[in-house]
């Protein structure tokens, strides 16, 4: 049970993949960003299946810097496609850029944040909980679908809230503000990659 309250209390606390699923939300895009969700949860999943069927020897701790650097580069550019957006919803013309499975798969995959949830797990909750074979795969499955439901459960609250909005530089501002909070995460995933060159 411990498993599920710690992995859960970091999966929705605020974090790139909640920004973007909550911005979603707020665009009008929660329906059409299903495939988002499913890419994190499929994300997790897959790093669940490595970190606990092989263990933490697969990637070393210290290349983990290696993939806050990867994880920085990718959430500063989907930042940047949040910041040039000019959202106006009463404008069916109006282009807004719908998140894919790939962006919510490769955003939660080069997370090292995600990946450090992830090694307390496979490396200690499991072998001490006597979680091993066929159920290592059922209870990662459970958690991966928390992971997914996270993003899920901000894009929704973004949709409540953005239904509450009508003047298009709200709008905007809320969409520059969570492009910029991205940028903060990503500037914590570089601070991470510099952290980590040094200790080499």
């Amino acid at each position: 049970m411990e498993i599920f309250f710690y992995t859960l209390s970091v999966m929705y606390s605020p974090g790139p993949v909640n920004f973007m699923g909550l911005n979603a939300g707020l665009t009008g895009q929660f329906k059409k960003t299903i495939y988002f969700f499913i890419g994190v949860g499929c994300a997790m999943l897959m790093l669940f299946m490595i970190f606990g069927y092989l263990g933490a020897a697969i990637i070393p701790q210290n290349a983990l810097h290696y993939i806050a650097l990867f994880g920085a580069l990718y959430t500063f550019y989907l930042s940047y496609q949040m910041l040039k957006s000019d959202i106006d919803l009463s404008n069916e013309t109006t282009e807004v850029q719908v998140l894919s499975f790939w962006n919510g798969f490769w955003i939660q995959a080069l997370n090292p944040k995600g990946i450090l949830v992830i090694l307390p797990v496979t490396t200690i909750m499991y072998p001490t909980t006597h979680i091993i074979g066929v159920q290592i795969f059922f209870v990662s499955l459970l958690i991966s679908l928390g992971a997914a439901g996270a993003p899920c459960l901000y894009s929704w609250a973004g949709a409540v809230l953005g239904k509450k909005i009508k003047n298009k530089i709200w709008f905007n501002r809320i969409n520059r503000a969570m492009g910029l909070m991205l940028i903060i995460s990503g500037i914590f995933m570089l601070y991470d990659f510099l952290k980590g060159m040094q200790l080499i």
